[in-house]
């Protein structure tokens, strides 16, 4: 059983909890290589690196179908599955998988830039705050055009 992980590892090295772990086997996307004469759970590195898939897909928001389809897409690559579709096909996919990864990482900079800025905007709050100024100034208010469009 040399190379065979035990669950406890594979939470260490991954970063998931035993939960997360059994929940992604339930749905079908990571199963155990192996089990003890005991029924424990065993893994190999391949195992892991399925995992770790999974973990760089989440915070990208992909579902868990779309997860089942980028792993089915890379064992086939890989050879792991039989398959019948092209390689170039699979390429296609996976190439499509990227851009996918891509636009929603450019999202999430995004709302990181957005939630940076707001932090920042706490900490000039807090610091003026701090030193007796005057708090911070109230957002402009909307004003109406000079010159309305015309009604109808």
């Amino acid at each position: 059983m040399s190379g065979l992980m035990q669950i406890g590892e594979v939470v260490e090295r991954v970063g998931y909890s035993f939960r997360t772990i059994r929940y992604y086997e339930e749905m079908g996307l990571v199963a155990p290589s192996a089990r003890t004469p005991g029924g424990f759970r065993l893994y190999t590195e391949m195992d892991v690196y399925r995992l770790m898939v999974l973990k760089r897909m989440k915070p990208l928001d992909f579902s868990l179908d779309e997860m089942r389809e980028l792993l089915t897409i890379l064992d086939a690559l890989d050879g792991r599955v039989p398959s019948d579709t092209p390689r170039e096909t699979l390429f296609d996919q996976l190439d499509a998988f990227r851009a996918a990864a891509d636009a929603r990482v450019e999202k999430l900079r995004g709302k990181l830039m957005m939630a940076e800025e707001f932090a920042q905007r706490l900490r000039d709050e807090a610091a003026g705050r701090s030193d007796g100024s005057s708090p911070a100034p109230e957002p402009p208010v909307r004003q109406e055009q000079d010159d309305p469009a015309p009604a109808g």
